[in-house]
């Protein structure tokens, strides 16, 4: 009998309501902000070296919590020279939050946006078809590898838009976090469907290599709370188990020993660590930044 299981990206409303309870549950966010912060300085020292103009392109840019970021300290770095910042987010929600986050943001004078709701491959279609090659000083998908068809392709692709001093930047999740362990001993249980597939930093330096890329690796600690996952019919719970496995209501519609394994897992040390009687999952991350 066919499994009930759907992937959770087949209900786009759960999927944003499960990833903002993550990012609220989690330090994903303080993590990468903290990146920003450090070595984001060091990394885009010279992508506007004598330029008027600095084009950025966000792939998956959400609702722009990162973004805007981003934007600001490649603007702290290059004052008075105008941006471009183009968004490629299929979600027409998250755009919108995106307008509203930047309509209320103050020294944002000089930053262009234009956003696309289109997927990373439906971008590449249209410029493809466009015979466009638009080339960009600074590119950067955050948590976006796992939603594209073919991953060493697409970064290809990207890489092939990069200006002469510019750089790509790529996060997600980390080889050595929780996600690694749950996936690959439960992943294949997990539907997919061709919406997703799992990948983490580990698996990217093969794939450079080959492509003979140069690259920086960092790792991001960051933990995700997840002891409401072991509260049962607890909804806070049921979402992030949700984002956790990518299937939608997973704690009603997987197989009762699919379910007992998972949990069981989640508890063990080489996804979380237990302390004051909280489950905390590794939700470490990987940065690749990669060179013209």
């Amino acid at each position: 009998m066919a499994s009930p299981m759907r992937n959770l990206l087949a209900d786009l409303d759960r999927y944003v309501q499960s990833f903002h309870l993550f990012l609220e549950r989690s330090t994903e966010h303080q993590s990468m902000q903290a990146f920003v912060e450090r070595q984001l300085p060091d990394l885009i020292a010279s992508i506007g070296n004598g330029k008027s103009t600095i084009n950025v392109l966000s792939i998956g840019g959400g609702a722009g919590e990162m973004d805007l970021q981003i934007l600001s300290k490649i603007r702290a770095r290059y004052p008075g020279v105008t941006i471009n910042n183009d968004v490629v987010e299929p979600s027409a929600d998250q755009i919108s939050k995106y307008k509203e986050r930047v309509a209320q943001a103050s020294n944002l004078e000089n930053i262009k946006f234009t956003w696309h709701k289109e997927t990373a491959n439906e971008y590449q279609s249209r410029m493809d078809a466009e015979k466009k090659t638009k080339k960009w000083d600074f590119i950067h998908m955050i948590q976006v590898l796992y939603y594209v068809k073919d991953i060493p392709a697409t970064i290809q692709y990207f890489h092939s838009l990069l200006e002469s001093q510019a750089k790509l930047l790529i996060i997600l999740v980390s080889g050595k976090s929780g996600w690694e362990t749950l996936w690959k001993k439960h992943g294949s249980s997990f539907p997919l469907e061709d919406l997703c597939t799992y990948v983490s930093s580990a698996d990217l330096p093969r794939m450079l290599d080959s492509a003979g890329l140069k690259y920086q690796l960092y790792e991001l600690p960051s933990h995700l709370d997840i002891t409401s996952c072991f509260i049962e019919g607890d909804r806070e719970g049921e979402l992030l188990l949700d984002f956790l496995t990518e299937t939608l209501d997973f704690a009603k519609t997987a197989p009762p020993e699919l379910k007992h394994q998972v949990l069981e897992e989640l508890r063990k040390p080489g996804c979380s660590e237990i302390r004051d009687g909280k489950v905390f999952f590794n939700n470490s991350q990987g940065v690749i930044v990669i060179e013209p």
